[in-house]
């Protein structure tokens, strides 16, 4: 098992090249949950995502013979562009395998880092055996994305850089895939300061670790797709799990839209663009999961930032469904002239703005002389939108909300 003197080591090892990513108090979130919040910004890395400081600690210490012969590794996406870009940099070369999954924006980063892709299989564990096969076949050393101690003592140099930059820390909220980060992370905390509480938030779609907690053993799960992709893992790791039953105090779950409400609220109120893995720590505080007392200091680890542009506006899209700002209505009434101009005069003057407009006759379950109107609107949130509904109900109109 690696020790807090691999973390030590592993700082020593990369400090010069990885980015020593600012850890600010955000104040709007702050405010909203009555304690410091403070954001570890690791979706700034020159990949975008933590996973450069473990991949790079791996890298600095192969060989003259495995560096020529390169490396082979499987990635559903930020591994993959650290792994790239630093083995190029270092004159390694350098093979990737993806799930046929990943966003298009992580495979042609990795691409254009370097290295070569290879698509194949539907998560994570497909490409993994395909990536051990190749490392069998052409003699190439296997980098593993997070089951390996210098990728955990890499990626644990985010612990002793929070120490630094949150002396007073109370405790702190990390994403969990297949536990690199949050291993690395608990153990130099807990090493140093075994006061400091330790939260794992898993999408509630693969807890592969919750699952292997409380079977006292790494897990095998059927994980379902989720829009946290990166930490889309169907077992948690033979070295990060026994660390983390260790260190990490407890483990939480989220679910799709809350990630989804989670990456817009830091688009808009934080103005940081991170991706759905990188947003389930905030997720999980904003929907009370993980225990926060008043005035604490609380670090949450946006871990990446590498989103897909495409997957961006759908779960904008599905953010604002969340909160109630985009709704659905639909209106029943007599089919008469200055129908719809009487829906639309009374929405406007509630304040909301009419996406789109849709009439439903022939294929609606209503009387032959009744219209059904589908009205697509962008509100204030959800009391908002009661207030709407109410007022077209004072008109006498049959009125279904879908929110």
């Amino acid at each position: 098992m690696p020790s807090l003197r691999d973390v030590e080591l592993a700082r020593e090892r990369i400090d010069d090249q990885v980015v020593l990513t600012p850890c600010k108090r955000s104040l709007v979130f702050s405010d909203l949950l009555d304690a410091n919040i403070w954001f570890k910004f690791e979706n700034l890395q020159r990949t975008g995502s933590f996973k450069d400081r473990g991949a790079l600690n791996r890298l600095l210490q192969l060989s003259e013979q495995e560096r020529a012969r390169g490396v082979v590794t499987a990635s559903a996406g930020n591994h993959a562009q650290a792994v790239a870009y630093h083995a190029t940099r270092l004159g390694v070369p350098s093979t990737v395998v993806m799930p046929e999954t990943t966003p298009i924006i992580k495979v042609t980063n990795t691409e254009r880092n370097g290295a070569r892709v290879i698509l194949e299989g539907g998560h994570l564990s497909d490409a993994l055996k395909v990536a051990r096969r190749l490392e069998a076949e052409d003699g190439t050393t296997l980098v593993h994305a997070y089951d390996d101690e210098t990728i955990v003592a890499g990626q644990g140099t985010v612990g002793l850089e929070m120490l630094e930059q949150v002396p007073d820390l109370d405790s702190i909220v990390v994403p969990v895939g297949g536990g690199g980060i949050i291993s690395g992370t608990a153990l130099a905390l807990k090493s140093l300061r075994p006061d400091v509480r330790v939260y794992g938030v898993e999408a509630a779609a693969a807890p592969s670790a919750r699952v292997s907690r409380e079977q006292g053993h790494p897990v095998m799960i059927e994980s379902s797709e989720t829009i946290a992709d990166g930490i889309a893992v169907k077992r948690i790791g033979d070295i990060t799990f026994p660390l983390m039953e260790r260190y990490v105090d407890d483990l939480f779950e989220v679910e799709e839209e809350e990630i989804a409400s989670a990456v817009l609220m830091l688009l808009e109120r934080q103005k940081t663009v991170v991706e759905g893995a990188g947003a389930v720590g905030l997720a999980a505080l904003l929907n009370g999961r993980v225990p926060v007392r008043p005035g604490e200091n609380v670090a949450v680890i946006l871990t990446g930032g590498n989103i897909d542009i495409t997957r961006v506006s759908r779960i904008i899209d599905r953010g604002m469904v969340v909160d109630g700002r985009a709704a659905r209505l639909l209106v029943r009434g007599r089919d008469r002239p200055g129908f719809l101009a009487g829906l639309t005069r009374t929405v406007a003057g509630a304040g909301a703005s009419v996406l789109e407009v849709a009439h439903r006759r022939s294929f609606a379950d209503i009387s032959v002389g009744d219209v059904e109107i589908v009205l697509h609107l962008e509100t204030r949130g959800r009391d908002h939108v009661r207030r709407i509904v109410k007022l077209l109900e004072a008109q006498g109109h049959q009125v279904e909300m879908d929110v």
